[in-house]
């Protein structure tokens, strides 16, 4: 059922960045305004209704912003805010494909740590189950990201990130039994899925 649980980092990633991320927790105040000159750039995936499912935000306690779009044929995107430079970072692809978007991306925050759901697959969008569930962490400068892939799988349920957030856990729970991934900040991803 499961893939290999692939860990794709992405963007110059850093020896940090490939094992949690961890020595970015505090820098995020000291980015460099100079290079938060974009807008903030939308889905285009179509969407009836406001709020789109394929655009997701959130506001971090010290004023960042942190949001993920899904883009066609380019995958997941992420920008982050500067309220000193007031305007976004320039967007960049944290996780790269060409498989269609499915509904949703959730974010959950603690301590500068985010933790992100999000899905791909073959009409996903339409309600077909996805084929790549997207587990991934930011921390600090929201420069670099760690991304764990599952293949053919039902997507992750719930994120939740410890108060410290030195710990992210995604998990899934059906009458099919329970999966989870945990990101610890230092380690990365381990802990793979588990069934009953």
């Amino acid at each position: 059922m499961f893939g290999t649980g692939v860990r794709v980092v992405a963007v110059a990633v850093t020896m940090a960045a490939a094992v949690g991320c961890g020595s970015e927790q505090q820098e995020a105040a000291g980015d460099d305004s100079s290079s938060y000159k974009y807008k903030l750039q939308r889905s285009d995936w179509e969407w009836q209704h406001k709020p789109s499912p394929f655009d997701a935000q959130l506001r971090l306690d010290d004023g960042r912003r942190v949001a993920l779009h899904y883009r066609k044929k380019t995958g997941l995107v992420e920008q982050h805010y500067s309220p000193k430079a007031k305007a976004w970072s320039k967007p960049q692809v944290v996780y790269r494909t060409k498989m269609d978007a499915c509904q949703g991306i959730e974010l959950r925050e603690a301590n500068g740590t985010v933790g992100v759901i999000a899905d791909f697959g073959l009409y996903c969008y339409d309600g077909e189950p996805p084929r790549r569930s997207l587990a991934l962490v930011g921390t600090g400068s929201m420069r670099d990201w760690d991304v764990d892939v599952t293949a053919d799988f039902d997507g992750w349920r719930k994120v939740v990130v410890d108060g410290n957030g030195k710990r992210v856990t995604f998990s899934r729970k059906s009458w099919a039994g329970r999966w989870s991934v945990v990101w610890k900040m230092g380690d990365g991803y381990s802990g793979k899925k588990t069934a009953p």
